[in-house]
């Protein structure tokens, strides 16, 4: 469905987030971005382009691939 990406994205992005205990805040100071994006980009407001997704994946040291995972139903 739409959306669904760009939601799994910020779900993903979270759950990386909180399993090492970062704030939103110093969370997005890693990925370079500011606080109120992340928490964009978390809720899935936020339409990333894949070279963004790269350059998150990269700065986190995760696959690009990971971001982008929906878990099955």
């Amino acid at each position: 469905m739409e959306g669904d990406l760009q939601r799994a994205v910020g779900r993903n992005l979270r759950e990386y987030r909180l399993a090492r205990g970062l704030s939103q805040e110093a969370f997005a100071e890693v990925v370079g971005v500011h606080r109120t994006y992340m928490g964009g980009l978390e809720r899935g407001e936020r339409n990333l382009t894949l070279k963004s997704v790269e350059r998150i994946a990269e700065r986190i040291a995760v696959d690009p691939l990971e971001l982008m995972h929906i878990p099955p139903d």
